[in-house]
């Protein structure tokens, strides 16, 4: 019984955490955005208050813009900047806790919290691309109310209200300039802060990864996300669309995508975070969208590399000088709900490396209209010397650019190469070769 509620619970936050990345793809007014977000994780944390502050760049101020369950006095009590001893603990990636705001000496404003009836606070950051942009705060009554699990659920919710502010604020931006080339210059700003500003460094793997915009932007994303200290998935994937609304739906979806495979491997098979994915793409996608995913999941205790191809460029498995296609999987993702989804497990041992990329790889055509092709990749791939996985991901654009020339391209590129070393560590791996 007490599992079943468990299940309940973890069910009902995955929900609500959804719910919540669904407002990074809706056309709302900033303000509006914040004021939906309050609610909504006051009711996910079950607490009394919350407020957002956003930070001015300018002045250093974190000026308060929405809250739920305070008053107008509290609200108005006073300046809080980014020199606060609790919002610099924020800004440095911790979870601020303060289990008794009546005698916790880093209280600023300690009088008006006692009249508020507050006592205790959770504070954390809300970070856009490893810059913060404002905190969250939860506030209690009771003492000593904020655990593990609140501090958990409080990071996730930061990390989509990050997502959805600041594609509120572009989005904002986009209705102000009426020209295409601003809405094309704003989508990629989206786009490009979706994407990791460094690959992951874990044991035993070697990770490599390059996106390549071009002037017409597409819906390109890959990332990262660590489970468990042998455990990392990794996920590529494309919408079918351009500009703005290709670029505002990829990061709904890549919202999405965290929100179910965070924590989701203790409960769920590969299969039903897809199907879950599918559904999100079923009820967003408008006609004639749709998503492409390439995701996997590497196991460096077992040895083992497990995906599903959901309509997306075949995930290529590099070992010995061979290639072998990842085929399994199904249709591209937004088409219909029911749609079945199968996965494969295949092993990954030592110098085996896969190979990951989007169809702007491969399509891209030289000043005579030639394409490159999936074949020379191939070509380049099978007389490849086992080497680093950032070597072989340059050495592969490297190849391209001599075939295509100057010619200007159509499509973004993205490559994720990921092998399997016994030796890499987190400190830094030695990679050798001439590029």
């Amino acid at each position: 019984m007490i599992m079943e509620q468990q299940l309940d619970k973890q069910s009902y936050l995955e929900e609500e955490i959804y719910q919540i990345s669904t407002l990074v793809a809706g056309k709302f007014e900033l303000q509006e955005v914040l004021d939906r977000l309050a609610e909504a994780v006051v009711r996910i944390t079950n607490t009394t208050a919350f407020s957002i502050r956003l930070l001015d760049e300018e002045t250093g101020d974190l000026k308060m813009r929405s809250t739920y369950g305070l008053s107008e006095e509290y609200r108005n009590k006073g300046p809080v900047t980014k020199d606060e001893p609790v919002i610099r603990e924020a800004f440095e990636g911790k979870a601020v806790v303060l289990d008794d705001m009546r005698v916790d000496p880093r209280v600023q404003y300690r009088e008006a919290s006692i009249r508020e009836g507050l006592i205790s606070q959770l504070t954390v950051a809300m970070f856009f691309h490893d810059k913060p942009i404002g905190v969250l705060r939860l506030y209690s009554p009771e003492p000593a109310r904020f655990d593990a699990d609140a501090i958990r659920i409080a990071r996730l919710v930061a990390s989509q209200c990050a997502i959805a502010i600041t594609n509120a604020q572009l989005y904002n931006q986009a209705l102000e300039g009426a020209k295409m080339a601003e809405q094309i210059r704003l989508a990629g700003i989206i786009q490009r802060r979706m994407i990791p500003a460094k690959a992951p460094s874990m044991c035993g793997l070697d990770v490599a990864a390059v996106y390549q915009p071009c002037y017409e932007i597409g819906g390109d994303m890959y990332d990262f996300l660590q489970v468990d200290d042998h455990t990392l998935v990794v996920a590529i994937a494309d919408v079918i669309g351009k500009g703005v609304p290709a670029a505002i739906m990829m990061s709904m979806f890549r919202g999405a995508a965290r929100a179910y495979a965070d924590g989701g491997y203790a409960r769920h098979s590969m299969e039903e975070i897809v199907h879950k994915l599918n559904r999100v793409a079923c009820n967003e996608c408008k006609d004639g969208e749709f998503i492409t995913l390439f995701m996997a999941r590497i196991d460096t205790k077992a040895n083992t590399l497990t995906y599903c191809n959901c309509g997306h460029e075949p995930g290529i498995l590099l070992r010995n000088g061979q290639v072998m296609d990842l085929n399994e999987g199904g249709l591209v993702l937004g088409i219909t709900p029911d749609t079945h989804y199968n996965t494969q497990t295949v092993p990954f041992e030592q110098n085996d490396c896969l190979l990951m990329y989007t169809d702007g790889l491969i399509d891209a055509m030289n000043f005579d209209g030639q394409m490159w092709g999936r074949q020379r990749l191939l070509d380049v791939l099978q007389n490849q010397p086992a080497t680093c996985a950032e070597y072989l991901v340059h050495n592969i654009l490297a190849y391209r650019r001599r075939f295509v020339g100057l010619a200007s391209q159509t499509d973004d590129t993205s490559i994720v190469a990921v092998r399997r070393d016994l030796h890499a560590h987190p400190e830094g791996l030695n990679c050798e070769g001439e590029s």
